[in-house]
């Protein structure tokens, strides 16, 4: 007979597609209570008591985060639940349908209020198309951060797996900055993360050109050609595919604080406008779908082989 280990190994895939089904027809739980949140608060708390300008300080203080998203991910148990709980396709979708929204009135105060929820950048002198280059940019990145990895790291590893990655990908966005205080504290987040995702970013290439056959071509020059010249290994993967998918040219200034960043053009197509968001958003959910779709049939596939190989143990 075939062991636990080929029955866990097996459901895991599946498990993770029932998860990425179930954060799209889920509500999300209230801030107060989200684990996600929660996670932050615990690592802010613990941020005030082991900061220090070093590299030390900093690997330790993502090891320990790690560890206890590894710990959730073992107490969860179930990778369906996990993956629920680490993806966040849904909630990325809506609040970039929500500035789109505002950008369709000419709100553009609304606009600006709602992107500090997906952006970093300074966004108080922004203009319409720049807005609608922030968002279908942070939809392009956050298609790996918040959908494909988690899933990705679920059908490989199980609950441990998506729950230690969304503690890894939480850390550096909370510490993974260049400024002064982070640059060396926030170094190990940042490198972990990229190692992280390195693998999810370019899985999500792959499904923007399977979801967008008639831009595959493109999508793999943009990818080949352009994304090198993004300052980040897995954001500029998932930009360029985005951008030659939806025939529009992403990067150019962006504001942090103080710190001014020019950008390399990814895609060569033309300024991305307002209806270019709800373009990116369908996109996102297309490649999520696809995702969902693929883990679920190698899941079965690896379900049918243990049943196969159960009946021919049983048979001897």
């Amino acid at each position: 007979m075939l062991g636990g280990g080929a029955v866990v190994t097996a459901s895991r895939p599946l498990g993770a597609a029932v998860g990425i089904l179930a954060d799209s027809v889920l509500v999300e739980p209230p801030d107060r209570v989200h684990p996600v949140r929660l996670f932050g608060r615990a690592m802010e708390a613990l941020e005030r008591v082991n900061y220090a300008d070093s590299h030390a300080a900093g690997v330790a203080h993502v090891a320990a985060g790690t560890a206890a998203g590894i710990l959730a991910g073992a107490v969860v148990r179930s990778t369906a639940v996990a993956t629920a709980l680490a993806v966040a396709g849904r909630s990325l979708r809506d609040l970039a349908t929500s500035i789109a929204e505002a950008l369709e009135v000419g709100d553009i105060e609304a606009a600006r209020r709602l992107l500090p929820g997906l952006v970093g950048r300074d966004v108080s002198r922004l203009d319409a198309k720049e807005i609608a280059r922030a968002v279908v940019e942070s939809v392009a990145e956050n298609t790996v951060d918040a959908v494909v990895a988690p899933a990705l790291w679920a059908a490989v590893a199980g609950a441990p797996g998506a729950l230690g990655y969304r503690a890894v990908n939480t850390l550096d966005a909370m510490v993974g900055y260049r400024d002064a205080r982070y640059r060396r504290f926030g170094w190990a987040s940042a490198r972990l993360d990229d190692v992280a995702a390195f693998v999810p970013a370019r899985v999500t290439a792959f499904l923007v050109g399977a979801v967008r056959p008639r831009a595959a071509g493109a999508v793999w020059t943009a990818v080949r050609t352009q994304a090198p010249s993004h300052p980040s290994p897995n954001a500029g993967v998932a930009e360029a595919a985005f951008a030659a998918a939806l025939g529009v040219r992403l990067g150019g200034t962006n504001r942090y604080g103080d710190t001014t960043e020019v950008r390399a053009a990814l895609g060569t197509g033309r300024s991305p406008d307002p209806a270019d968001v709800a373009r990116a958003v369908r996109l996102s959910r297309h490649v999520g779908e696809a995702l969902g779709l693929t883990l679920a049939a190698v899941g079965s596939c690896r379900a049918l082989r243990r049943t196969d190989g159960s009946a021919s143990e049983r048979q001897r």
